[in-house]
């Protein structure tokens, strides 16, 4: 079993930070890729930003210059931190994982957190 837990979303003003975080717990052996997305009303669900274990970040046009993503694999966990924030920001935001567990197979899937709230508005 496998857990994704965000933290950090809230109401902020446009220009104002905010900073976000995942953890994942559980029978992990290895995490991979780990990414954040997010889906506003009535929108699809966008990528916003990946990392992998090796640090490589990848960024969605609309975020560049303002988010900046970053990871501690010790502590499974990835932050997304978000400087800059417009009313456009506001969504869920997501964070996913492509993790390995070994119970009694090695499985490798793709896990999704339950979302957080960023809301963006004066």
């Amino acid at each position: 079993q496998v857990q994704l837990v965000e933290s950090g979303g809230g109401l902020v003003q446009p220009g104002g930070s905010l900073r976000l975080s995942c953890a994942a717990s559980g029978s992990i052996f290895r995490v991979n890729t780990m990414a954040w997305y997010r889906q506003a009303p009535g929108k699809q669900r966008d990528l916003v930003a990946t990392i992998t274990s090796g640090g490589s970040t990848n960024y969605a046009d609309f975020v560049k210059g303002r988010f900046t993503i970053s990871r501690d694999n010790a502590e499974n966990t990835v932050y997304l931190q978000m400087n800059s924030l417009k009313p456009e920001d506001t969504a869920v935001y997501y964070c996913n994982a492509d993790i390995i567990t070994i119970i009694q197979d090695i499985i490798r899937d793709d896990y999704w957190g339950r979302g957080t709230q960023v809301t963006v508005s004066s």
